[in-house]
């Protein structure tokens, strides 16, 4: 899954330089609405250019209008690495037949051979179809048109919205139960599930915001406001929580719950293998488990995350703060008595504000099928 992922990165880094707004996407959707085709070949190394054969060396800075006229011809164009120049047109290019395609058409088998054999990024557009399609490597992607992208958006932010509003209340019940000190690793391990849930839905809205270019400032707008610092939230929960008894943080433990699919993030005990509970006391999910108070604290007005990690130095985990007098507190390094007493204050308003949500609030029915449904949104 690691090798596919940083595919995807690779890929979705190259979608950066043809988003709508940029030059090379203007120049190719003047190619897909005068219906020509094109094979495009972006980079100029050695191993490319020896594939070359005639054609008409230009050498000429790039620009839209160049390169929709020279599409016309039937040959390739070659561009420079970075899509300054425009090396050569209506040039053949031989590949090495050899090379296993799984494409038809001679335009979209020659793009696949060239990618695979240079490894250089590969643009093929479809004269009959009006299809972008992209290849580097071995790795193929169709370039779809904004008003797709944008639509497959705005779908992405409704789910966001009724998984966020899930996540939400968890949070808050797991807050309640963190006052109360009775949380277990059930508890935990489902909001850690969920946050990583509203992760991925975010990762995909995000390539989706890519893809759009200039025309996704809306859709970024909506997405930060509904997230919020949930990634932020997630990271101090996993610190609040995670099993001591190896040398990993916080981080580590993020990068393998990511690592997980989206069938094995839907079960609950490779979450807790994932936390550092596994074998010994650490097998049941009924085991009580103690907040260090990292994420609760960093909901209090200004105080900054050097004094919360000074105070649960100090007084080990929530529990220990709560019962703290306001002397105690003012003993910590970085707290005055103002500061202590403001700590007080601002922890007793916060437990009456989460006694409140857990009251009124109901979490309302998840998608079951969460695989089912990042699968159904691939392309």
């Amino acid at each position: 899954m690691g090798e596919e992922k940083a595919r995807e990165n690779e890929i979705f880094d190259i979608i950066k330089t043809m988003a709508p707004g940029t030059p090379l996407r203007d120049g190719l959707e003047y190619i897909l609405k005068a219906r020509t085709g094109a094979l495009i070949v972006v980079g100029d190394t050695n191993e490319g250019m020896n594939l070359v054969d005639g054609g008409f060396y230009i050498n000429k800075e790039y620009s839209p209008a160049h390169i929709y006229e020279l599409a016309k011809m039937d040959g390739a164009i070659v561009l420079s690495k970075d899509i300054k120049r425009i090396i050569y047109a209506n040039a053949q290019l031989v590949p090495d037949h050899k090379i296993l395609t799984v494409e038809t058409g001679t335009r979209h088998r020659t793009a696949e051979r060239v990618a695979k054999q240079t490894g250089e990024l590969v643009i093929c557009i479809s004269q009959r179809r009006g299809v972008i399609t992209l290849y580097k490597g071995s790795y193929r992607y169709f370039l779809r048109d904004t008003a797709t992208i944008l639509s497959r958006a705005n779908q992405a932010l409704q789910t966001l919205e009724k998984y966020k509003s899930v996540l939400d209340i968890a949070l808050n019940n797991l807050s309640v139960s963190e006052f109360y000190d009775i949380v277990t690793l059930e508890n935990v391990a489902i909001v850690v599930q969920r946050t990583e849930m509203v992760m991925r839905i975010v990762d995909e809205i995000k390539r989706y915001i890519i893809e759009l270019g200039n025309e996704g400032r809306l859709v970024s707008m909506q997405l930060e406001e509904l997230v919020g610092s949930a990634d932020k939230e997630g990271l101090l929960l996993i610190e609040d929580y995670m099993f001591p008894a190896d040398n990993r943080g916080a981080e580590d433990i993020v990068r393998q719950i990511k690592s997980l699919s989206n069938e094995e993030l839907m079960d609950i005990n490779l979450i807790c293998k994932a936390l550092g509970y596994q074998g010994g006391l650490a097998t049941s999910l009924d085991l009580n488990l103690t907040a260090k108070g990292l994420r609760i604290m960093s909901k209090l007005p200004k105080l900054p995350m050097t004094v919360i990690r000074n105070l649960v130095d100090k007084f080990i985990n929530l529990q220990g703060v709560l019962k703290a007098s306001i002397e105690e507190l003012d003993d910590v390094d970085g707290i005055g008595e103002v500061r202590a007493r403001s700590i007080k204050e601002g922890l007793r308003r916060t437990f009456e504000v989460l006694n409140i949500g857990a009251r009124s609030a109901k979490e309302s029915d998840l998608i079951v099928d969460f695989p089912g449904y990042l699968a159904s949104r691939r392309h």
